[in-house]
């Protein structure tokens, strides 16, 4: 009747934001470094993943060109949302297992997949009503500023007030997002927690945060630049170095292991 009792106690004492570490300048370049040696040393798996997400890319790259249609491109969004997250928990997986001196194995990505399917289905849902909200905010900016041929003050307008918004909804989603798909894959606690603990690490750490949010920009940027191609290479090393980024950063120890 004790081992119930402690229990409870002591997740009644976890608080609700989880603890965060002081990050130095060079923390992105070491979480880069950490996992281009795990792409290294698992080249079978990355490569594996590397080539779904190149075909999942391929595919809504081109059925988003094809409808075109907002409700249709809407559903199609929603369908990619919510498989992303779980491509990287795959991804985490490879790098927790080398963490603890284990063998990756697509059998343990594809449980842990399984294991956050329902914490994913969430954290997808919230990204997905960013995205929606994003792109209606889009619509409302161009519909009230009208930019006619040869209007350069309202050309100007509009590039600084699509970009402001722009980068609020951005910086939103890279907050929540940065640390929170690790650590359901790591800890068991829910969606809710991670995400405010995420968004609270990235203010705790503005600078660097800012500079690793620029690194993951351009790498994807490189990524959709050769054709989608080199996503297979950058999306599963920066997987990797994700995680990395999360271990270092949060301190999750009050919750159990996954």
């Amino acid at each position: 009747m004790q081992q119930p009792a402690d229990s409870g106690d002591s997740e009644a004492a976890r608080p609700f934001v989880t603890p965060c570490r002081t990050l130095d300048a060079r923390a992105p370049w070491r979480w880069l470094a950490l996992g281009w040696r795990d792409l290294r040393a698992t080249p079978a798996l990355s490569a594996g993943f590397g080539l779904l997400i190149v075909l999942v890319s391929a595919m809504v790259s081109w059925m988003a060109w094809s409808l075109g249609r907002f409700a249709l491109l809407a559903m199609l969004l929603s369908g990619f949302v919510y498989v992303a997250p779980l491509i990287g928990v795959g991804l985490y997986a490879v790098s927790r297992a080398r963490l603890v001196g284990q063998t990756p194995r697509l059998a343990d990505s594809l449980a842990m997949a399984r294991r956050v399917l329902g914490q994913a289905g969430i954290f997808a849902l919230v990204q997905l009503v960013i995205i929606l909200v994003w792109a209606r905010a889009g619509m409302m900016v161009t519909a009230f500023i009208e930019v006619r041929p040869g209007d350069t003050r309202a050309l100007v307008e509009f590039l600084l007030v699509g970009s402001a918004i722009g980068s609020l909804f951005a910086a939103l989603t890279f907050a929540a997002s940065a640390f929170s798909l690790p650590m359901i894959a790591d800890r068991r606690v829910d969606m809710l927690t991670a995400c405010v603990s995420s968004v609270h690490a990235v203010l705790a750490n503005k600078r660097v945060l800012l500079q690793w949010a620029m690194l993951l920009a351009g790498l994807t940027a490189f990524g959709f630049a050769t054709a989608l191609l080199g996503l297979g290479l950058v999306m599963p090393w920066l997987g990797y170095a994700t995680f990395h980024a999360y271990r270092e950063t949060i301190d999750a120890s009050a919750w159990p292991e996954a």
